[in-house]
């Protein structure tokens, strides 16, 4: 892992505000310490097939909402704040973010995840025109661009405008469980594509759970050993960001590990 780590938990502690805050007053001593744990195994499984359908508390959009909770965007966002910058870098804006652009072609491996966002603003009316730059960890908990099996690579990361309704869809693959960290996805909004190439002033930051049932069965399939044990140590009521409760931020599941998952969430923010 890289050495920015321990810097890194400061910088996430730092930004908790908010709901966080009464958190950490209340309980601040059990914070989980945030690390990202190796795994020798990349390849994946032919597992038997297993179909998810998890309705979580996601809502249709069109209907008013409570903005999301802003959330920390951790140690590894790559959006300047905290080391490198893939935002102004030519060939971020991308639906598909499973190969690095530039100087890498290297693609990540795992199971494969759709990630569909709807982006409205509270009233229910959609947030057309508004850029999404999401991010997340590959197969062995490893963040491009910082932890060092990775640090050349700036895979598992892209920006995505959204429609007249609101809506942008993502390809990648499905995150792996790292020590510490409920399995999660980043993502920043900004006001517009220009704002976000532009690392400009976003709206908020915020963080995707994934459902335990999927998590399960994606990570009963070869490659994700390591978060087979990663995940069993902790729970959605110990994860530092999602302790708190899910209902806005916990996706919505379909699919199955043969044919690949359909992460979906509809969310609101201010404005």
């Amino acid at each position: 892992m890289t050495d920015n780590h321990d810097r890194g938990l400061q910088f996430d502690l730092a930004t908790l505000i908010g709901r966080r805050r009464a958190l950490s007053l209340l309980g601040g001593a059990g914070l989980t310490l945030v690390a990202c744990a190796p795994s020798t195994t990349t390849s994946n499984s032919t597992a038997p097939i297993t179909t998810s359908s998890y309705a979580a508390g996601t809502t249709a959009a069109g209907t008013p909402l409570e903005a999301i909770p802003e959330e920390t965007a951790g140690p590894y966002p790559g959006d300047g704040s905290n080391g490198p910058n893939a935002l102004t870098q030519s060939g971020i804006v991308r639906s598909d973010i499973r190969s690095s652009f530039g100087s890498s072609t290297r693609t990540a491996e795992g199971v494969p995840l759709t990630i569909e966002l709807t982006v409205q603003k509270e009233d229910g009316k959609p947030y057309a025109g508004a850029a999404v730059y999401l991010w997340h960890c590959d197969i062995n908990g490893d963040y491009s661009m910082y932890s060092d099996r990775v640090r050349n690579e700036n895979f598992l990361r892209g920006v995505q405008e959204a429609d007249s309704s609101g809506r942008l869809t993502f390809v990648s693959v499905f995150p792996g469980a790292y020590s510490g960290r409920w399995p999660h996805i980043h993502f920043e909004v900004y006001p517009s594509l220009a704002e976000a190439t532009k690392a400009g002033n976003k709206i908020t930051t915020s963080q995707l759970a994934l459902p335990e049932t999927t998590c399960k069965e994606v990570y009963g399939t070869t490659g994700y050993t390591q978060s087979v044990q990663n995940m069993a140590r902790t729970s959605l009521k110990q994860d530092m960001v999602f302790r708190d409760g899910t209902d806005r931020q916990m996706a919505t599941m379909s699919g199955n590990v043969q044919s690949g998952y359909t992460a979906s969430l509809t969310f609101a923010v201010e404005g």
